[in-house]
This record gives structure tokens, sequence and C-alpha cells, in this order.
């Protein structure tokens, strides 16, 4: 639970005035919250915190000289654990905004704690669509993917590929069956059949017996319904099986670029997976994929989406924060919800009532060996899901903010 900080002064001293009145002990505090040590290491842990940090040297104060200070903690995928580091950030330590937190029970543990309090969620990791549905919260804004977007566009992208009979291997946590659920609601209403589905308990080494049963069912595609080193572990296990030399198709709802570099190519090629960021899609992603690699401790790592999802929600939380002269979710997150335009590492993005950040997804396959022609060059795209199909409609989630 040790937390340690970095700090970003834009200037000697603040400018003082209205324009800061609002700002909490004169510094706007952001606190990361991850798994550093466990299977999201390296789609999320120190790489979310350089990012993070990137947010905070590119906003440069928001032309205000606002102090930015960024902070960081280990949740180790237990919500009791996170949500006492949460409860230290906001009741001790002056901490003004959460943004990361990858693990959907410890983010709806969190989302339920900050609901009244002057902090600001920014779930960019949190893959729960309850966040945006039934749990939806004034304080909160979330990124990246979730459970709906996840579920409903992979299998959409598959099903209209041919792929209507279907095996899940799911994680048995909120995360695994809420794509499951998402995913199968989908797959039936659109003529497709589940034939199963086999359960796994977070940190699975071993998927032998549930990768035979999914070879078994004779399904034509195999759902991975699961995230980090689970996934990667079932890829390379169904490799050594020759699921899909065998005509079965294999595809990961929540995969990252570091999963795939983390497995191997070799591994993966011919990998079905959706993604809302690849940093090789334009020269802004190519940009700040550049940087991110030359930073302290990444070694030329290219970012995961969820990395990217940290960036891109800490810098508009700060842009916001300059714009209303408060660190306060009462204030901040409604001028984050007036947002609609370019983000240069999503797209077309606008933030909605619900609070669920919308922009493009993308489905990919990962290349064959001889295809990859650099580090990181692992996607090809297949199909391109527009903003206004890849999230669940805003009239469906069953959020009260929604007039």
């Amino acid at each position: 639970m040790k937390c340690l900080k970095w700090t970003f002064a834009l200037a000697a001293s603040l400018v003082t005035g209205a324009a800061n009145a609002e700002i909490s002990d004169n510094v706007v505090r952001v606190g990361v919250l991850n798994d550093i040590s466990g299977i999201f290491q390296d789609t999320n842990g120190m790489g979310s915190v350089e990012a993070a940090r990137m947010a905070a040297e590119d906003f440069n104060g928001g032309g205000k000289g606002i102090k930015v200070e960024i902070v960081y903690a280990d949740h180790q995928n237990k919500a009791d654990v996170g949500n006492a580091i949460a409860r230290k950030w906001l009741d001790v330590e002056g901490v003004d905004a959460i943004v990361d937190v990858p693990n959907s029970a410890v983010g709806l543990s969190i989302n339920a704690l900050l609901r009244d309090s002057r902090m600001t969620f920014l779930a960019s990791s949190t893959a729960s669509s309850d966040l945006t549905g039934k749990a939806c919260s004034p304080n909160t804004i979330q990124w990246v993917n979730d459970a709906w977007a996840t579920g409903n566009t992979t299998a959409a992208a598959m099903v209209s590929r041919g792929g209507k009979d279907w095996y899940f291997l799911t994680v048995d946590y909120a995360l695994g069956k809420g794509i499951e659920a998402e995913a199968q609601k989908y797959i039936e209403s659109h003529g497709g059949k589940v034939l199963g589905s086999s359960k796994h308990p977070l940190g699975t080494s071993d998927f032998a017996s549930f990768l035979l049963q999914a070879q078994s069912s004779k399904a034509q595609v195999i759902g991975l319904a699961n995230a980090g080193g689970d996934t990667i572990n079932a890829v390379k296990q169904a490799a050594e099986f020759g699921i899909q030399q065998s005509g079965q198709k294999l595809v990961a709802f929540l995969l990252f670029i570091n999963d795939i570099h983390g497995m191997g190519i070799k591994v993966a090629q011919g990998l079905q997976l959706m993604e809302a960021f690849y940093w090789d899609m334009n020269d802004d992603t190519r940009a700040f994929a550049k940087r991110f690699a030359a930073r302290p401790g990444m070694n030329g790592k290219m970012p995961s989406g969820n990395q990217a999802g940290v960036y891109a929600s800490t810098l508009a939380y700060l842009n916001a924060v300059a714009a209303t002269g408060s660190d306060n979710a009462k204030q901040v997150v409604p001028e984050m919800k007036k947002f609609k335009g370019k983000d240069k590492l999503f797209g077309d993005t606008a933030i909605r009532q619900d609070g669920r950040v919308v922009h493009p997804m993308y489905l990919f396959e990962v290349k064959k060996p001889e295809e990859s022609k650099y580090p990181y060059d692992y996607y090809k795209l297949v199909s391109t899901i527009p903003a206004e199909q890849a999230f669940r409609p805003l009239a469906e989630g069953g959020c009260e903010l929604v007039k």
C-alpha cells in the first residue's frame, strides 16, 4: 500500500486570484492506482505512471501556473486494498483524482466511495460497463474499453465474418462475466449459438483442460474473456494444441500490444482482437509512442491502450481544471462532459452525460512473423467500428444521470 510521488512544478509560485481560488492545497494531485506487481503490470503498471507524468508535462500549467503532482500505488487486484488506498488519498493526502484502475471489482468499489466526494474518478482501465450504467456516478468518467463495448463490438465483428458458434474461456470475476454476458447476448440475438463456457480463476497457469473442452465443442470461435497473464497463457497453450491450425478462430476480448510482445508474434499470429488504440495508427500515435518508449524504465516499450487512456484522461482532466479554476469533481466533471472533438490518440471523441467516453474501436489480426517489418509492428486492421456504434446506446444503460 506504499504510495510514492513525483511532482511537476511548472512555476516557482502559483498564480493567485480567481483562477486558482478553488484548487485545494494550491496543487492538483492525480493518483495512478493500478497493478504494479501482478498480471497487469505490463499493460498498466509503471507505464501508466509515466503516461500520467507525460500528461502533466504537456499540460504545462494550463497557462495559469497550475502545479500538478502525480502519486501512485499498487492495488494488488484486491478491492479492499484499493479502497483503503483511495480512502487515504481522499481523507489524508489531498489527492484530487484517481486514474487507471484495472480490475472491475476495485473500480466499482472506488466508484462507490468517491460518488459524494470532491474527487474525480478517471476509470481509464476499469472494464465494467456498470460504471456508466446502473452504478453511474457524477464523479466518474470512463475511457478506453468497457465490457459492453468489448463484448458487443468483438462479437459483432466476428459474427459478420461468419463466426456463429462460440465457446468461452472466461475469468471468474466481474470483468470476464460481463464480457461473456454482453457477447452472448449479441451472438444469440444475431442467429449464433454459445456451445459452452469454462470459468477459470484469476492467475491461471494451466489452461489445458479448458482448451480441450473448447476444442472438442467444435465451435468456430473460441472467445477469451480474460486479460493480462491469463490471456497470454491461454494463447500460448492454444498454439501448442494447434487450435487455430485446425480451423477454429481464437479471439481475445481484452488484449494489448504488450501482451503480444510478451508471448511473441509467432505464437500470437492469426489472433483476432479488439483495441481502442494502436501505437502505429497515425503520426500522432507514433509521436506519442516514441516519447513514451524513451521514458525512464520503459526501455523502448510501446504504450498499451490502457496507458494511452491514462495519458488522454489525465490531460483532459487537467484541461478541465484549468478551464474551471477548480479541482472539485462537481465543477471539473461537467466541464469534461462538454468535450466533443478530435483526441490525438483516440480519434473522434465525445464524453456523454453518463460519463462514457466514446471513440472508434478497431478489430485487428496479429500479423505473421514475415509480415512484421520492425519492432512492435504486430497488427493489421480488419475493420473499424465508429464511435456511435462501438459503445452501448445512451438510453440503454440505465444511468440515472441521463435526462
